[in-house]
């Protein structure tokens, strides 16, 4: 179904800020739904005949809906619409007429223009009609409770016919709490209590006020019941501003250990202030868990700060011990595992600084490259270059793909371009034999001797997710793999984590091969969901 902007946009010639205005309405009018006990359909006019076009629809919560079927995108004229038509054209609310029959349910019709306010202030045209549509099938005679939500609901009517509901919207709010359901408090001009519904007044004996609320001023209670003066204060202010004719931000107030939100409207049908409207909620699991998820958060962040400082730790651990090794091979082997440590403490850095357990991993990768190439044991100067992004990552994922990079990386820059001897025969570098060499690149390619660099060394990383796979490829344009390599048992101790990790924590592929230009290739496709790829 198409959207209420791609509606308008298409079928009729309102401007841009006329459907800005009817976003706001179609964001805070399920408060009129529920107070009215009755649909609401926006209607915007096709034509000058009189033709109509429904572009967004909400049913109540707290009565029977009159539609069973959604009515966006229906275009209707003559007859059935002369309410909508008299409303638009005399920019007044429309109640007369008799009852309706859509299929065997009885309804009543309503129609409300919406005008949307000048910039000096004054009450602008009429830009689209709101129809207000209530089921008869279960009328019965209105509670107190019915009375003050329907009396309620004819002055947000007129507010709207006026161009002064909804209010503008601050910043980070939504318009899904609280809801009339949660609690209603109706104020009169003097900030009086009138009416509160029996939801509003439970949350407010959880709050320590046990009395009744009707006589009660509202603002001055506030200021009595809230545990913080400060906070106290803004909870009063806002029901003043309300009653001033300004829409205060949502506030909360805390006292006993509960939490209430509130939220104050102002009542000012045709231009008048006659009081204000509190929507009122009690949040107080709400906020009980998001302090739950707070805490939790903050202690995985700890976790990961912590474990960040044991890598690190080991780290220097091993880098001192391969300062006092004498053996060659045994020093490069603890220098091989500091760097494949300090790797995965680069993952748990990033994510002791994250809200969640997931890592921007574009960032780490290119850590990763640039320390490739200063802790490289070779004497070519080789350049990293990535393209593409590899997005945000989950931790179980990015801890095994960075060290996979990591080995990749490494071993293409170390025997993907060793020096050449004096002679012009290279042999892969000092200690370096086609037994042992990585899996980008090696000594010379199939049948040929090593190749001539026409350019500059380099090694490129590619990302790019392709249906919910991460497919990434390392080339280098070195030497190329030697003619006898077998990928699933050739290969250094390096290529054998790589493929560990690739086939078993990330459950994926991994593919090496001779570049399309020279060098070699390193193919990764790594399932981004893990039950897919468990399932395959």
């Amino acid at each position: 179904m198409s959207t209420l902007r791609d509606l308008a946009e298409e079928h009729t010639h309102l401007r841009p800020g006329d459907i800005d205005h009817l976003h706001r309405i179609a964001g805070d009018w399920q408060l009129l739904s529920d107070l009215s006990f009755a649909d609401l359909l926006l209607w915007v006019p096709v034509d000058t005949e009189g033709t109509f076009l429904c572009v967004a629809q909400v049913r109540p919560t707290t009565a029977p809906t009159a539609y069973q079927d959604d009515q966006v995108g229906r275009i209707v004229g003559g007859p059935e619409v002369a309410h909508l038509e008299v409303a638009y054209r005399q920019g007044r609310i429309w109640r007369e007429g008799d009852p309706v029959w859509y299929g065997d349910v009885p309804a009543r019709h309503e129609a409300i223009p919406v005008r949307l306010r000048t910039a000096d202030g004054e009450a602008g045209e009429v830009v689209a009609v709101v129809g207000r549509d209530t089921n008869l099938s279960t009328a019965r005679t209105p509670s107190q409770l019915e009375l003050n939500y329907l009396t309620t609901a004819d002055d947000l009517a007129q507010m709207i016919a006026d161009g002064t509901f909804p209010p503008p919207r601050h910043p980070g709010e939504t318009t899904s709490a609280p809801r009339v359901g949660d609690g209603l408090v109706r104020l009169d001009a003097n900030g009086k209590v009138t009416y509160a519904s029996p939801n509003a007044q439970s949350a407010y004996r959880r709050l320590g006020y046990a009395a009744h609320l009707v006589g009660e001023d509202l603002a001055a209670l506030h200021r009595r019941l809230a545990g913080d003066p400060l906070e106290g204060t803004d909870a009063a202010n806002a029901v003043l501003a309300a009653l001033r004719g300004d829409a205060p931000p949502r506030r909360e107030i805390d006292a006993r250990g509960a939490t209430m939100l509130t939220r104050a409207l102002p009542l000012m049908p045709a231009g008048v202030p006659i009081g204000a409207l509190v929507l009122v909620r009690d949040v107080t699991e709400v906020r009980r868990r998001d302090r739950a998820l707070i805490t939790k958060d903050a202690t995985i962040r700890e976790i990961h700060h912590r474990v960040k400082n044991n890598l690190q730790t080991v780290a220097a651990l091993l880098r001192l011990q391969a300062r006092r090794v004498s053996m060659p091979e045994a020093r490069v082997a603890l220098e091989e595992s500091v760097r494949r440590v300090a790797s995965i403490a680069l993952v748990h850095e990033t994510l002791s600084l994250s809200s969640d357990e997931a890592v921007e991993f574009d960032g780490i990768v290119d850590r990763v490259a640039s320390a490739a190439t200063e802790v490289a044991a070779t004497e070519v100067s080789v350049g990293m270059r990535r393209t593409g992004s590899f997005g945000v990552l989950p931790a179980e994922i990015a801890t095994s793909l960075v060290m996979v990079l990591n080995e990749l990386l490494l071993n293409a820059v170390e025997h993907g371009f060793p020096p050449t001897d004096d002679d012009g025969a290279g042999d892969g570098g000092p200690g370096v034999s086609a037994d042992t060499v990585g899996p980008l690149g090696s000594a010379g390619g199939p049948g040929k001797g090593p190749a001539t660099l026409v350019a500059a060394p380099e090694v490129v990383v590619s990302a790019h997710r392709f249906r919910k796979q991460l497919h990434v490829t390392v080339t280098d344009n070195g030497r190329g793999l030697p003619p006898d390599f077998d990928a699933e048992r050739g290969g250094n101790l390096g290529l054998q984590i790589v493929r560990a990790l690739v086939t078993g924590e990330l459950r994926g592929t991994i593919e090496l091969r001779h570049g399309t230009g020279g060098g070699t290739e390193a193919v990764l496709v790594v399932p981004l969901h893990r039950g897919a790829a468990e399932g395959r």
